[in-house]
């Protein structure tokens, strides 16, 4: 598969060099399937078509050829949606071998993404991902390593860091980082990601204790839907939308939205190939099924920078970074006299690789990709790792572990209902 998928980039790059008219020429073409004529469009397969996976159909420069879900009602309505014509799966490994997808988007739950990514790397396919990437740090680590070995191109779908005004700062981040590098605010920074500087942690992401024992409906395969997951009754809050409630699936607000919160903060400060050495965690004791609250969780860097995630959002009036040299504040404002014209005078920050059919045709790595989504990933899952033991954490960035801390490390790997394997 792997030699099979190089010779196909080379000619792939070869015939796109000498026929402009050919904007992307499916890869099932170049095997030798039967496809002869060039299409302007690269196909994919879409795994779970719930509400996340039906707003994947949209995304321009793709044709949707195939769709899998293990809730056939989402796959009526998918067709629906569609029109028809589109081949189904009700098992994902199936539409990973499909041999007319190109690209395999995983709208799952997160506790099905490293399995599927790793699969979807193995099988030869580029890769676009729900946040966040992984549900844990180990399991992140196994994408970032099988992307590697077979050459994908991986997306992991948010966008704030290269697209998009950012929440309640209203400019795009690239507005954020070019302030940052220009030393105005000075270092090391500390960012604060509240409801008072334009985040909301939605809690109400919460599970439920003592969930009542129901009967799973007729159109769920809930054996398939749990997969890697260890088994628990079916309860109609388990599932579907509210499954980020429950540690088995997800983390709750800070698993749901933490990764579109943090990423670009870790490109503004960065820190794409670093991982915080002390997470802090301020929070009510968890239960061990149900996600809860929290009221603070910090990380620190060894450089002394902190991004803090205000859950309470008792105090007023805070600064959304705030550095020795000057603060900037929701809506971008700052304290530092004409910054604005300031900042004019500085060059804008790098350009990013952030159109991903021209990533897949050129073969460039995705603005955001496997490597830095895996250490935002790996925020969110340090913080969730806090907040499931609900104490300070020390973290080894360089090794990528807990310091000294058997009971943390435990949950970087964590293990899977068989048959499932990463």
């Amino acid at each position: 598969m792997s030699e099979n998928k190089t010779s196909r980039r080379n000619f792939l790059k070869k015939t796109l060099i000498g026929a402009a008219a050919f904007t992307i020429v499916p890869r099932h073409v170049l095997g030798g399937s039967g496809f002869l004529a060039p299409s302007d469009h690269l196909t994919k397969g879409i795994i779970g078509v719930g509400a996340m996976g039906r707003g994947h159909f949209k995304y321009a420069g793709t044709k949707t050829v195939a769709i899998c879900d293990v809730d056939t009602r989402h796959l009526a309505l998918a067709q629906k949606a569609l029109g028809g014509g589109v081949t189904e799966h009700h098992d994902f490994r199936e539409l990973i071998q499909n041999p007319e997808v190109d690209i395999v988007h995983i709208a799952t739950p997160p506790h099905w993404h490293g399995i599927m990514a790793v699969e979807a790397a193995r099988s030869g396919k580029d890769i676009w991902c729900e946040k966040p990437m992984t549900r844990t740090i180990g399991e992140g680590k196994k994408v970032k390593e099988a992307v590697a070995q077979h050459g994908n191109i991986f997306r992991l779908n948010t966008w704030f860091r290269f697209d998009a005004d950012f929440y309640g700062m209203n400019v795009p981040v690239k507005k954020i980082k070019k302030l940052v590098d220009t030393g105005m605010l000075g270092w090391p920074l500390k960012v604060t990601i509240s409801k008072h500087t334009g985040f909301d942690w939605k809690f109400y992401w919460v599970g439920r204790e003592n969930l009542p024992v129901e009967q799973a409906p007729q159109e769920l395969d809930y054996e398939m839907w749990l997969g890697p997951a260890p088994y628990k009754p079916y309860s109609t809050h388990r599932v579907h939308t509210t499954f980020r409630g429950y540690w088995d699936y997800d983390g709750g607000g800070l698993g749901d939205m933490g990764q579109h919160y943090l990423d670009p903060v870790q490109y503004f400060l960065g820190k794409d190939e670093e991982s915080p050495v002390t997470i802090e965690v301020d929070a009510p004791q968890q239960h061990s099924d149900a996600v809860g609250t929290w009221r603070k969780i910090t990380y620190t860097y060894a450089d002394g920078c902190q991004i803090v995630l205000d859950g309470a959002g008792t105090e007023k009036g805070l600064a959304y970074i705030e550095g020795p040299k000057g603060k900037l504040y929701k809506g971008f404002v700052s304290d530092i006299p004409d910054m604005e014209r300031k900042l004019a005078q500085y060059p804008d920050p790098a350009p990013q690789m952030t159109d991903f059919v021209e990533a897949c045709r050129t073969r460039q790595k995705f603005a955001l990709n496997e490597q830095n989504g895996y250490y935002s990933a790996t925020l969110v899952n340090l913080g969730l790792a806090a907040l499931r033991l609900n104490r300070t954490l020390k973290f080894d960035s360089d090794k990528q572990a807990f310091v000294d801390d058997e009971a943390a490390n435990r949950l970087i790997d964590q293990p899977m209902r068989g048959p499932w394997i990463i």
